[in-house]
């Protein structure tokens, strides 16, 4: 039997107690450093500001690096207090991140290139082939396949996900 790879993340997370999320938080993952990738930024406008250590853009913006590819309505790249790298990238407002077959939709995403991790919140989805999980904070680590997903403690919100059988998924690829 061949498992899909978000469906045996989903199992995975609620199988986990608390210790053992906090335990794989803490240890040091191996991931894909970007940090050290240029970054491709395309928009309508502009506004750098060098005391504030960012760079605003604005209208259309669609900025890649590496094999992630992030639209949205503003992204504020921040830049580290010494040298030029790039200590995160906050996109807002119609926020998609599109890594390979995976993509992220939120209000607001902010990019963490060097730990290889991305926040997804307002409103935010993963959607991978048909299927998708939603809560009220997503963080996808990009080089892991995994993704935590939260209600942040609001009793009202809930986590949800979307599960297609892997025989459903092989019939509407047919249609």
């Amino acid at each position: 039997m061949k498992l899909h790879p978000l469906s045996f993340l989903l199992m995975c997370l609620c199988c986990m107690v608390p210790v053992l999320l906090q335990a794989a938080q803490s240890a040091q993952t191996i991931h894909k450093d970007r940090s050290n990738l240029p970054i491709t930024v395309k928009s309508n406008e502009m506004t750098a500001d060098n005391k504030g250590k960012t760079a605003t853009f604005t209208g259309r913006v669609v900025a890649k690096q590496g094999d992630i590819t992030i639209f949205s309505d503003k992204l504020i790249v921040s830049y580290a207090e010494t040298g030029k790298d790039v200590e995160k990238v906050e996109a807002s407002g119609n926020a998609r991140i599109v890594q390979q077959t995976r993509t992220g939709f939120a209000d607001q995403a902010v990019y963490d290139s060097r730990n290889g991790r991305i926040v997804l919140t307002g409103t935010p989805r993963v959607v991978q082939g048909g299927d998708s999980i939603s809560g009220k904070i997503i963080t996808y680590y990009v080089d892991d396949d995994r993704s935590d997903v939260s209600s942040d403690g609001d009793p009202k919100a809930r986590v949800e996900a979307v599960i297609n059988s892997s025989a459903r998924k092989n019939d509407a690829g047919s249609r």
